[in-house]
């Protein structure tokens, strides 16, 4: 499995991107708002498993670049730094926008689960972002890529969840606080761009285990 030093790189990074203000953040602020804790609580947990799709189809995916060829791995990796390297640049334009807080509709905590699968299950965006982010601390010198991967994008997908967890808890103070202070939105947004771009410049310079 991973060494220390890259599973911390990883965990740091994660935690900064699930900690990120941005439009999942406030759909689930937004459908606690309208439905109570339990429409946030069972979207939170709908995204999640939504999520969860993408790692597994991604484990595979990813195993069988690295079984085909080493080099394919390679060119893998390098165009997932790039894509970590864009999405920070997007990310810090984007950052001057302010994200609304989109009325959502009440509905029961099982309509909202399920809304939350599917969201994030057939989002193309979530996908990319899994098959960018994860290979870089996938090691195929240490073992099964494909389980590196499931347990990188299980950690990945816990954090998300507990971040959102926590906004359902604290939604009125999510709106009430984070809403009427743009600026640390904007602050944190901008943090989270320059992790990116740093990580993607980073790791595509950096070896590669064979």
């Amino acid at each position: 499995m991973l060494d220390p030093l890259s599973f911390l790189l990883f965990l740091a990074t994660a935690l900064v991107i699930a900690i990120t203000p941005g439009p999942g953040l406030f759909y689930v602020a937004a459908r606690t708002l309208s439905g109570g804790r339990s429409d946030g609580l069972a979207s939170t947990f709908g995204t999640g498993l939504g999520g969860l799709v993408h790692v597994v189809a991604g484990a595979f995916g990813v195993s069988a670049v690295v079984m085909a060829s080493a080099e394919a791995f390679t060119i893998l990796k390098l165009v997932g730094a790039a894509y970590l390297v864009w999405l920070g640049i997007k990310t810090f334009r984007e950052a001057r926008t302010p994200i609304p807080l989109d009325r959502v509709e009440a509905t029961s905590p099982g309509l909202a689960f399920r809304e939350g699968v599917m969201v994030e299950a057939l989002n193309p965006k979530t996908a990319a972002f899994f098959l960018a982010f994860l290979p870089q601390f996938v090691q195929p010198a240490h073992g099964s890529v494909a389980l590196q991967f499931v347990v990188l994008g299980l950690v990945s997908v816990a954090l998300n969840t507990l971040v959102d967890a926590i906004v359902v808890a604290m939604a009125g103070s999510i709106r009430g606080g984070l809403m009427r202070r743009p600026g640390l939105i904007k602050r944190m947004r901008e943090g989270s761009a320059a992790v990116l771009c740093v990580l993607g410049v980073s790791l595509a310079f950096a070896r590669r285990p064979a």
